[in-house]
């Protein structure tokens, strides 16, 4: 059953709005940086180990082990996008935790990785593969927006799942120990050009 409620818990079906954000892909791809599978790779995996693996990991671990980082998380949102990415989605998850009956989220404004943090402690979820699934959620959904953006054949986009997957179990024992580190300026370069994009078809 906790396998269960753990793939349900990182299913690209969860009703956040995940499959709605591209987290500055998009505008690699308009600038040129990311342009095939190869490119495509580098940059996801990048963005994996210096920006979720050092920072949001971290993070989250600690919020499952019952800090208050909500608002840490949020001030280190470095564009305007990207802290309505994560309000949204976590007011999303809050409303969806909150009508199956696992309790209210004592957050009034919370970010994604709070409310994925409560979840895990009122399903009764494993830290370590709650984090693991975490990591693949996110993975998946860069995947699923280089395919759609670049574009990627199918085959193209598993592969890069297949490579880069097999980094997640060391991430996130890493993130267990490491302090959270926040800085990745060329991503938020491209976030903060993505807000005015002229043509997108991502919120971020």
């Amino acid at each position: 059953m906790s396998l269960a409620r753990l793939l349900q818990l990182a299913s690209p079906t969860l009703p956040v709005g995940a499959y709605s954000y591209s987290q500055g892909l998009e505008a690699a791809v308009e600038a040129g940086i990311v342009k095939d599978a190869a490119s495509a790779e580098a940059w996801i995996g990048d963005a994996l180990s210096f920006s979720v693996g050092r920072f949001e990991a971290p993070v989250l671990w600690r919020m499952m082990q019952g800090e208050a980082l909500n608002d840490f998380f949020l001030a280190s949102r470095e564009t305007a996008e990207l802290r309505a990415e994560t309000l949204q989605m976590g007011h999303s998850l809050k409303a969806l935790v909150e009508e199956l009956g696992l309790g209210g989220v004592p957050v009034e404004e919370p970010s994604y990785p709070t409310v994925y943090a409560f979840a895990v402690e009122r399903m009764m979820l494993d830290r370590r593969d709650a984090l693991i699934a975490y990591l693949w959620s996110w993975l998946e959904n860069q995947v699923m927006a280089a395919v759609k953006t670049v574009p990627l054949g199918q085959t193209a986009g598993q592969k890069i799942l297949l490579a880069l997957g097999s980094r997640l179990s060391d991430i996130a024992r890493q993130a267990e120990t490491i302090e959270p580190a926040n800085f990745v300026p060329g991503l938020a370069m491209l976030s903060t050009r993505h807000e005015t994009q002229y043509s997108r078809l991502f919120r971020s």
